[in-house]
C-alpha cells in the first residue's frame, strides 16, 4: 500500500487517511477485541503514528480505556470501532481493517493471542500464531 488510503466509521462522520504503508496487518484473538468487534477475532492494521491523520469527526470520536494504556476510539454515533492506541507501544495506532474503503492492500501475515480465541473457530489458514503478544513486530 504505497498511495494514501481512506477509510471511516460506519455512518461517514468520522473520516481519516492512512498516509504511508502499514507496518503490519493481522488477526487478534484477544478476548478485548472479540468483544469490542463482536466477532471471533478483529482484523487490524499496525500503522505509523505519523502516517495516521483523522480528516473528520474528531470531535465525534468517543474512547474507552479497555484495559491500562490502551484506547480504543470509535465512532459515538455508530459505534464503530476505529482504531486503538497502546502507551506500551508509542508511535503507533492500530486501525480496524474493515474500516478502510476498499480494504487494505495487503493481507494478514499472523493470528496473535491465539489461546484466547473463540472455541468455535478453527483457525486453519496456516498463518503463523502467537499465544500472546510476545515476540510480535509490531
Amino acid at each position: 500500500m504505497n498511495k494514501t488510503k481512506t477509510g471511516s466509521c460506519l455512518c461517514g462522520a468520522v473520516g481519516y487517511e492512512i498516509r504511508g504503508a502499514p507496518l503490519a496487518m493481522y488477526y487478534c484473538h484477544c478476548e478485548q477485541c472479540r468483544k469490542a468487534c463482536g466477532s471471533s477475532f478483529a482484523t487490524n492494521l499496525a500503522v505509523a503514528e505519523k502516517d495516521f491523520h483523522l480528516v473528520r469527526g474528531a470531535e465525534k470520536l468517543k474512547s474507552f480505556a479497555s484495559s491500562p494504556g490502551k484506547k480504543r476510539h470509535f465512532c459515538g454515533g455508530c459505534g464503530s470501532p476505529v482504531f486503538n492506541e497502546m502507551e506500551s507501544l508509542p508511535g503507533k495506532v492500530y486501525v480496524r481493517a474493515g474500516t478502510v474503503d476498499g480494504g487494505p492492500e495487503m493481507a494478514p501475515g499472523m493470528h496473535i493471542y491465539t489461546d484466547f480465541k473463540a472455541p468455535w473457530f478453527p483457525i486453519l489458514d496456516g498463518l503463523p500464531q502467537r499465544k500472546a503478544a510476545e515476540g510480535i513486530p509490531f
